[in-house]
């Protein structure tokens, strides 16, 4: 915490702000992740179904998480703020008024415009706050909101779900967005946003980042992450009422965000110390390790145990990949970056929830995640070898004994 006392009076606001607004904004959005697949199950929606109104999510992020990552550079970090927070707010409203699939998918997909827009515009404005040398630690501190918001909100949908109180549960869902919204609109911008909107002649197309492999290769990781993390958030809360071991689905998110809460807290500052790759590349082993549980899960504690390792890997592994596209970026083109690479796991989880709903009858969960162990071990195999400029550094940088040779600033 001693970072925040070296930032200026008006960065440390901005952070207690942005801070505020992002603990409201997941509470909002993670209130709905063990309660919407049982509300629609109990409304009569078949598995296959269920994965696609879930995965409409990842649609609405696709579609516009380039679109709002050329905004955040063009018009301000602020507004793209805003916009997500207001559309946390409004889409809830949809799932109190409609049973339609069709029409479900609709408000699922609109409803993923507030992330695609929410954690671009957070992520670069952390890190214009951010100190270079301390940035690790900074957003080590301030992804803290999406694991305490994903213990809150499941925790609370998860009791209310027992009583089937689905309609309380959405407007819990709508009043904590449109608080983000109001808190959102008191953050004042940093001064890099002003030179930013006069930079549009430097920015870089998406092949220049896909084909560049400082960036490309951040982007295919968080891609093969994305099959087993789209899997956990769609059918763990179905897959334990499968098993009947007897274990509530809220608890299962609330044991990870625990996980990925402690994680975020210690990860970030020695980040600055011994790089981002080892950490990256603990990670990655980590929800290995805690997807392959799943798929061999016959009992609570195996559930109890499967989350506090996908908590622990996912807590570190998000932050520490913004830190690393952040410092391989430069400010003007840091939220179009950001955007880009992040896309790679919205496209894991887009492709995911379909894919895997379509084959559920035929092999089962423990199938879906054996299959999501195997993604997740690729993509270690992805960084170990092409995370750095050659194989000799990518080993030495995710064993924390080499630098980043792509670190711009």
């Amino acid at each position: 915490m001693n970072v925040l006392n070296q930032l200026e009076p008006q960065q440390r606001r901005s952070l207690r702000v942005l801070f505020i607004t992002g603990l409201l904004f997941w509470i909002s959005i993670a209130i709905l992740l063990p309660t919407l697949p049982a509300y629609l199950d109990a409304i009569g929606i078949n598995q296959q179904q269920i994965g696609l109104i879930i995965g409409a999510f990842a649609i609405g992020l696709l579609l516009t998480r380039l679109v709002v990552g050329k905004l955040v550079d063009t018009r301000g970090r602020k507004l793209v703020l805003l916009i997500g927070t207001a559309v946390a707010a409004i889409a809830p409203v949809g799932y109190l008024c409609v049973t339609s699939t069709p029409l479900l998918m609709l408000i699922r997909a609109f409803h993923g415009i507030s992330i695609a827009a929410f954690t671009t515009a957070f992520s670069a404005l952390v890190v214009d706050l951010a100190p270079p040398k301390q940035r690790g630690e900074v957003i080590g501190l301030m992804s803290l909101t999406n694991p305490l918001g994903i213990a809150i909100g499941p925790a609370i949908g998860g009791f209310l779900q027992v009583y089937g109180m689905y309609r309380e549960i959405f407007w819990i869902s709508i009043i904590t967005g449109a608080i983000s919204f109001i808190a959102a609109n008191q953050l004042h911008q940093p001064r890099i946003e002003v030179e930013l909107d006069h930079n549009e002649s430097k920015r870089i197309s998406i092949w220049q980042i896909l084909t560049n492999p400082a960036l490309g290769i951040p982007a295919l990781v968080l891609l093969l992450v994305g099959f087993p993390f789209g899997a956990i958030h769609t059918f763990v809360p179905l897959y334990i009422k499968t098993l009947n071991v007897g274990f509530n689905p809220g608890l299962f998110y609330t044991i990870a965000a625990i996980a990925s809460f402690s994680a975020r807290s210690v990860i970030g500052s020695r980040s600055d110390r011994y790089g981002r790759g080892i950490f990256i590349a603990g990670s990655l082993c980590c929800y290995t390790a805690g997807v392959a549980c799943l798929a061999t899960a016959n009992s609570q504690m195996s559930f109890v145990f499967a989350a506090l390792l996908e908590g622990l890997g996912s807590g570190t592994l998000l932050p520490m990949t913004v830190a690393l596209v952040s410092d391989r970026s430069l400010p003007h083109q840091r939220g179009q970056v950001l955007s880009i690479c992040i896309t790679g796991l919205d496209l894991g989880i887009a492709i995911a929830a379909p894919v895997f709903g379509s084959i559920a009858n035929d092999v089962g969960f423990a199938g879906i995640f054996t299959i999501g162990t195997a993604m997740a071990a690729t993509a270690i195999g992805v960084f170990l070898i092409w995370g750095n400029r050659n194989l000799r550094h990518s080993i030495g940088f995710c064993l924390g004994r080499d630098r980043d040779v792509y670190r711009k600033g």
